[in-house]
């Protein structure tokens, strides 16, 4: 062993290939490797595994920027945080934010099916990997203000429509990745969370109530000024409190008209579930369904495809506006005013959350406060 903790120890060290050594710990060593008189010198740490006496080797770097007498210290507390890192179980291998990356794809694939993976895989593309030089950076070198900086310049970032980046949306893409790096974290290929744990925080209140409701009247206006096959489409979305995008991905044998049970298939909430239908309701179902092949579109456009965001988005911007309802209705407004509905309605929040393909607390969030009413109703009744 060499004395290299001071830097006057160091300027006395001759340069070679093999580094000087300085013991951390029982197995745990911080090295300098000096190579020329004139280089400051590249640190290097070396863990012995006790189980299979192999020795394990990470590149600290030169450190070079910081003061010369602030180097060892901080090269002592990178190795021990790698040290403790190998300790706990976790990976000698490097790996980089896209490795990160895939991993999660690769892990939502196995766990929430294709549809859930494809989405989360083309906020990457579009939002992580296309920086390179970010996403090849490595796991254990990733620094609180890169991930700072990626946040920053996706909330500047313009939405495919030219639009501003709201912070809903911000939450969205932010979380994607957020979710990825703690994965990375938890099967041990990163030693901490702290580059992105305080770095990707939701926005508080980005996703609060929504306040656009359409009423009975105006919902049956929009179908009657929405072309043919957006009519049905849209008629089915106010039978039911789907998402649109899970409406447009049913076929012809989702629907089981001897049970008047409807199959939804994996959506956002990421599993199957059945919906028992009443007869009104069935019927509409029933009738798209006729004397089509188990494999078509439950509701196709008129050239015979399914649905999509792309498909329906100005023809429903056109039927809004024609049926004079207000500008910032979407195709999700009708999802959100039939679980208004339901839930003004009496219906147990548990039930709707079922219905609906999302959380009990989800429902609590944006359509609890219509519960008082049903409350005050039940309380009437008390009365003596």
């Amino acid at each position: 062993m060499t004395a290299i903790s001071k830097v006057s120890d160091r300027e006395k060290l001759k340069p070679r290939r093999e580094p000087y050594w300085h013991r951390v710990s029982a197995g745990c060593y911080l090295g300098i490797r000096v190579l020329t008189a004139s280089s400051p010198g590249s640190w290097v740490a070396r863990y012995r595994d006790t189980d299979t006496e192999k020795q394990h080797y990470k590149a600290l770097g030169t450190l070079d920027h910081l003061p010369d007498n602030e180097r060892f210290d901080a090269a002592v507390k990178a190795a021990r945080e790698w040290f403790n890192h190998l300790g706990m179980g976790g990976s000698t291998e490097t790996f980089t934010v896209k490795d990160a990356c895939d991993r999660y794809v690769k892990h939502l694939t196995r766990t929430k099916g294709d549809k859930a993976a494809h989405d989360v895989k083309r906020r990457f593309d579009q939002y992580v990997l296309d920086n390179t030089r970010f996403a090849n950076t490595e796991l254990a070198k990733l620094k609180p203000v890169s991930v700072e900086s990626w946040r920053n310049r996706l909330q500047d970032r313009a939405t495919k429509d030219g639009g501003v980046r709201t912070a809903s949306t911000l939450n969205r893409d932010m979380t994607s990745f957020r979710a990825a790096l703690n994965l990375a974290h938890a099967d041990g290929l990163v030693a901490s969370t702290l580059p992105w744990r305080g770095k990707l925080t939701p926005i508080k209140g980005a996703d609060g109530r929504r306040d656009v409701y359409l009423d009975r009247t105006q919902r049956k206006k929009l179908i009657e000024a929405a072309a043919p096959d957006l009519g049905l489409f849209l008629r089915a979305l106010c039978l039911l409190p789907l998402r649109p995008g899970a409406l447009a991905a049913l076929t012809a044998g989702s629907y089981d008209k001897r049970l008047l049970t409807l199959t939804i298939g994996k959506d956002k909430a990421g599993k199957d579930r059945k919906i028992k239908l009443p007869p009104a309701t069935a019927a509409a179902f029933e009738a798209a369904a006729k004397d089509k092949l188990p494999t078509a579109p439950l509701f196709a456009r008129a050239d015979g495809k399914a649905w999509n965001k792309d498909a329906w988005k100005h023809t429903f911007r056109d039927a809004a506006d024609a049926a004079k309802l207000p500008s910032d209705a979407t195709m999700y407004t009708l999802r959100h005013s039939t679980i208004t509905d339901l839930v003004h309605g009496g219906l147990d929040l548990l039930t709707v959350a079922q219905i609906s393909g999302t959380s009990v607390r989800m429902v609590e969030a944006h359509y609890g406060h219509l519960r008082s009413e049903v409350a005050a109703t039940a309380l009437e009744r008390l009365a003596l």
